[in-house]
């Protein structure tokens, strides 16, 4: 009896007290943000692109660079990434609002590993949760920026 009423209280408190689970991203949302945004840089013609997809903690999930890619598009992938993984704002968000005030930038340039172009978004869930960000690098800004994009897209259903 003494065993059933302990058990009881144990099931009580684990429920009771239990710490909600945070959303995190997983490698399987990291390999179809990358799949579906290689496919788009090849489907629209654009430069070979690198992909960087970092989680909430700054660590690489996953990078992918397509044959041919810039090299030095690496560094800059892993930079945007890195970035937007960190911030709840896109590279080019952080950009427009830093030089809101063309006579005085706030000074987010100065900070180093900081990435102030288009190319990175952060991967936000629909309960606002971030849980990572993605950074391309390859093909122009704004063709970067659209391709995380999409890859974040076709993972919508993942971030409940």
């Amino acid at each position: 009896m003494r065993i059933i009423i302990m058990l009881i209280l144990f099931l009580v408190f684990q429920t009771t007290f239990a710490a909600p689970v945070k959303p995190f991203l997983t490698l399987e949302m990291a390999k179809k943000i990358a799949d579906v945004c290689e496919k788009k840089a090849k489907s629209e013609g654009w430069r070979e692109v690198n992909i960087a997809i970092y989680d909430d903690g700054g660590n690489l999930k996953l990078f992918r660079r397509q044959d041919k890619a810039f090299l030095h598009s690496i560094k800059i992938a892993k930079l945007k990434g890195h970035t937007s993984a960190g911030l709840p704002r896109t590279t080019r968000d952080l950009g427009e609002l830093n030089y809101k005030s063309g006579d005085r930038p706030l000074g987010i340039e100065e900070v180093p590993g900081f990435v102030i172009f288009p190319g990175g978004v952060p991967i936000i869930t629909n309960d606002g949760y971030q849980i990572g960000g993605v950074g391309v690098s390859g093909a122009t800004g704004d063709q970067d920026e659209e391709c995380a994009k999409a890859g974040i897209t076709a993972i919508s259903s993942m971030l409940n």
